[in-house]
């Protein structure tokens, strides 16, 4: 049996799926992840064949305003339509879809009659529970929040407006709205596995049965893998260390960041390690370390405390590892994801990134790391965590819909 996972966006879009493919394979399926150029090699690295989606990921670097980051999410959603069909061949018998190729991909289902199913990594379906990932974790009370939820569906639309005309045709199917499309999705019960914690998001009462959270799906690391030499001597030197990381945030920023981070970790009396990111932070001294790309896995349960832009693995890996963190979100959903961790008791009140200061992350720095209830929080939520068993929940899925 031959899966592609067909996934875009960011590096936090893309990982987690290089685990979920992982996980598949060794359950004896073929498997490839669809996904741009730049995450070639992390699909590569986890035993996965590689499909070519082309598209630009640096071109919303930067954005931060809703209007502009719809305008580069409509250019980067038209460049990926025009060569979705090609990604995928007549062997193929499941597509696994991503909220941000299932749009496209559920017009390749159509024309080529593969069966598909949804794996999410955000909660995109109206509900009473909460408001849309894309307003931020405010609640406007249940009518609104459901409201609000279909709302955002059809902004999200919209975003789609010239690609999907353009497959369709390429496909040789008739014109159909967006609305259409999605009636006939949730008349079928599409199913749709979202693939963060109920510790964070329990699954809303309110959502259709086809729905299912069933945990996260991790990126693959080689779990013979070591970090490297100078990291685990700056580990070993002092007291745990905090970590910053603004992943693929704030391009070109990186100077007056590093500033801010390490004025704040000074102010606070702690040691740092920054993560240079798209920012591109760097500081080198003593108390202070500038790494590149590093397993979550492997060093998040030796820190203080996580810095960070609030991307949903970013904060999910932190709250894995039983740490606390300060969030400080930038653009789309990250206001939602430090809304819950704030709501379960695992960070503060989110600092927003237009406000930030090295007194202000000083302050909550020396909140998360002094009081242990922080602490206590996300080593609960961690415990939660590591009951849930997603790959597994996955792997019955597939099952269900292509057999063994």
């Amino acid at each position: 049996m031959r899966i592609m996972i067909a996934t875009a966006g960011s590096r936090g879009d893309v990982a987690p799926y290089t685990g979920l493919g992982a996980e598949l394979r060794r359950a004896g399926y073929d498997v490839s992840l669809a996904t741009t150029d730049a995450y070639a090699p992390l699909v590569r690295a986890a035993g996965l064949g590689f499909r070519r989606l082309p598209a630009d990921t640096q071109a919303a670097a930067g954005v931060r305003g809703k209007r502009e980051l719809m305008c580069a999410a409509a250019g980067f959603i038209t460049e990926l339509g025009e060569g979705f069909a090609d990604a995928m061949d007549g062997g193929t018998d499941l597509l696994l879809l991503s909220t941000t190729t299932a749009p496209l991909g559920w017009h390749l289902a159509e024309a080529t009659g593969t069966p598909t199913l949804g794996v999410y990594l955000q909660p995109t379906t109206p509900t009473g529970d909460f408001p849309p990932v894309v307003t931020g974790a405010r609640s406007l009370g249940r009518f609104a929040n459901r409201a609000t939820g279909r709302f955002a569906l059809r902004m999200a639309d919209r975003v789609y407006e010239q690609a999907v005309p353009a497959l369709r045709c390429r496909l040789q199917l008739p014109p159909a709205t967006p609305t259409e499309t999605r009636r006939r999705q949730e008349q079928a019960n599409w199913p749709v596995l979202h693939g963060f914690s109920t510790a964070l998001v329990p699954r809303p009462a309110d959502w259709r049965s086809g729905l299912k959270v069933v945990g996260n799906w991790w990126p693959h690391h080689d779990l013979t893998s070591q970090l490297p030499t100078e990291m685990e001597d700056f580990l070993r030197a002092g007291a745990r260390p905090v970590f910053v990381d603004f992943g693929s945030m704030a391009a070109g920023e990186g100077e007056r960041l590093s500033d801010i981070a390490v004025r704040a970790l000074r102010r606070a009396g702690l040691r740092g390690i920054l993560q240079a990111g798209r920012a591109g932070l760097s500081y080198e001294a003593d108390d202070m370390l500038t790494v590149g790309e590093v397993p979550h896995a492997q060093l998040f349960p030796r820190l203080a405390a996580v810095v960070h832009h609030a991307g949903a693995g970013t904060a999910a890996a932190a709250l894995r590892a039983g740490v606390p963190a300060v969030t400080v979100p930038v653009t789309a959903d990250q206001p939602f994801w430090a809304g819950r961790l704030a709501a379960v008791g695992a960070a503060p009140a989110p600092i927003p990134f237009s406000s930030l200061t090295a007194e202000r992350l000083a302050d909550a720095l020396d909140l998360v790391v002094k009081r242990q209830t922080y602490t206590r929080a996300a080593a609960d939520a961690a415990r939660h965590m590591a009951t849930e068993d997603a790959p597994g929940q996955t792997l019955k899925a597939v099952k269900e819909l292509i057999g063994g």
